[in-house]
């Protein structure tokens, strides 16, 4: 198990225009080629918008992106005519396939902080597409095909335990609380990237919010 704290995320963004981004992967600039990737994980960015604030048309391809609304509201609008809200609880998926376009902003009257996970599917190509789930139960799988993937999210109170799901690759992201994984602190952005899972149990130190990602590979 590789455990990576919030303090050592790259910072991006720009701050100037109210949008701070922390980075969990070799990212933009911060080219790092020991941290390219865990799995099918290609990126995993906290970002911070404040009201007004966002990321402009900007064009992706080739990438499966799960975005989770941690507080405040997301606007998202792309190329393929989709426009959507996304509060906590939701999952949205984008999965951009050989090409499309999108915009994120916070049109909310409050501050922003979502996740976005980037997944590189199997095979490149194909039609984009567009799904969101709205407030999606504990424990309720959400299955990402094209990148042999599927997420789980977990919310424990203090004292509670659960599995981590067995797998050749799990990727653990704490949105909130402080956990423990496998006997290991973890609080909110810290993450973990265990390889072949087995038998490892997460319980709550505080009421905590998981993002597990299980990977074939």
């Amino acid at each position: 198990m590789d455990v990576r704290r919030a303090a050592q995320r790259y910072p991006g963004g720009d701050p100037a225009t109210g949008i701070e981004s922390s980075h969990a992967f070799s990212f933009g600039p911060h080219y790092d080629p020991g941290n390219l990737r865990f799995g099918a994980v290609i990126a995993c960015n906290e970002e911070r918008l404040a009201p007004g604030a966002g990321f402009d048309e900007h064009p992706h391809s080739h990438t499966e992106i799960v975005t989770w609304v941690v507080e405040g509201e997301l606007t998202h609008r792309d190329s393929a005519g989709h426009e959507t809200v996304v509060r906590h609880g939701d999952v949205q998926r984008l999965s951009s396939a050989g090409g499309v376009r999108h915009v994120e902003r916070n049109d909310g009257p409050g501050p922003l902080t979502f996740v976005q996970m980037w997944l590189a599917p199997a095979r490149p190509g194909g039609d984009p597409s567009y799904d969101i789930v709205r407030g999606i139960a504990d424990s309720t799988p959400y299955a990402v095909p094209e990148a042999a993937a599927m997420l789980h999210v977990r919310r424990l109170g203090a004292g509670e335990r659960t599995a981590v799901p067995d797998g050749a690759y799990v990727y653990v992201h704490v949105v909130r609380g402080d956990v423990r994984v496998d006997g290991v602190e973890l609080g909110p952005g810290d993450s973990a990237r265990i390889t072949e899972a087995k038998d490892v149990e997460v319980s709550g130190i505080t009421e905590t919010e998981l993002l597990l990602w299980e990977m074939a590979g």
